[in-house]
């Protein structure tokens, strides 16, 4: 079977991620957000919020803002469903929480497979095996990834979804996966900043006619509050980022998500603020230079804020790198 791997040209470059939006929030967040114009939002199990996500599309599509048809939605197989049995039981979960009949994406979210957690005793079931024990701890459940790749297969073929990918994976599983997948993965979700350039990465994806999505596309900022970066780590004040700011009458936020995209990757900044919305989708009308592209290039510190290498001991007792 093959799929149609020429997405980077279909998915809508800019996207609104779902992650840390706070519940009571999200549903009036996705509706507005559809309503100044965003086509393409980027959802997971484990971000808690696709029973509003739902009901925000739900409302937008009530509203005539757009059709379903015009939506890509995208959500993520959280870690301890990587069992084959388990799939798609975590597929229609997402389904009904976002009132959807298909997904436009549905990816691995991250290559760690933990115990299972059944659906119907805790949801999401987040990282650790059992919260109320005596020394709470994430547990490792050794699945191979070929055998939830040929699971998340099965889901395409049913129709559930339309294309099926993978996130936070290295190059090297990225060679690992081609070799056996029978139905390419289309899309490769992975952490990307001018501080966290990820070339050799992007271009292996690229190589491979895999579409490449940015997460945290303006770095540091989504990880202040979780104590995972500071303030200071901000990409916004470098010198290369303002002076592209002020030759482009653009704000730097602006300036780096159009690098983001302007080199071939979809970004997914999120915010709840209407004006930033509208600011995030404003990239069109102006373009980088290759000098400034390379300015901001340059940055890179290989600074990784989403690393489970680093998180995983700190708040759910285990070591565990997948990163070298």
């Amino acid at each position: 079977m093959t799929i149609d791997n020429s997405i980077q040209s279909q998915i809508p470059e800019v996207g609104l991620g779902l992650w840390k939006i706070d519940r009571p929030q999200t549903a009036e967040v996705v509706c507005n957000a559809i309503e100044i114009g965003y086509r393409h939002l980027d959802s997971a199990a484990d971000y808690g919020n696709e029973i509003e996500a739902g009901q925000g599309i739900a409302d937008a599509i009530s509203k005539g803002l757009c059709s379903r048809e015009e939506l890509w939605v995208t959500s993520k197989l959280w870690n301890t469903f990587h069992r084959p049995e388990h799939v798609r039981a975590a597929c229609e979960k997402s389904l009904s929480d976002l009132k959807l009949d298909y997904l436009d994406l549905y990816l691995i979210h991250f290559p760690i497979s933990l115990k299972y957690v059944d659906i119907e005793s805790r949801y999401p079931p987040e990282w650790i095996y059992e919260p109320e024990s005596a020394k709470p701890t994430m547990e490792i459940d050794p699945v191979p990834l070929f055998e939830t790749w040929k699971a998340m297969e099965e889901l395409q073929r049913s129709g559930l979804v339309k294309r099926i990918g993978v996130c936070n994976y290295s190059a090297a599983l990225l060679h690992d996966l081609m070799a056996y997948a029978e139905i390419k993965p289309a899309m490769l979700q992975i952490e990307s900043h001018p501080y966290l350039t990820q070339e050799n990465l992007i271009r292996t994806a690229q190589d491979y006619d895999i579409a490449v999505t940015a997460f945290s596309p303006l770095g540091a900022l989504s990880y202040v509050s979780l104590d995972m970066a500071t303030a200071a780590e901000t990409v916004l004040e470098q010198e290369a980022v303002i002076s592209a700011a002020k030759r482009s009458g653009k704000s730097p936020a602006q300036v780096v998500l159009r690098w983001g995209v302007q080199r071939g990757t979809a970004v997914i900044p999120k915010t709840i603020n209407p004006g930033r919305l509208k600011e995030n989708l404003e990239l069109f009308d102006f373009e980088l230079s290759e000098a400034e592209m390379a300015a901001i290039s340059s940055l890179n510190q290989n600074r990784r804020f989403n690393d489970p290498g680093a998180f995983c001991e700190q708040a759910f007792g285990k070591f565990h790198s997948i990163y070298d």
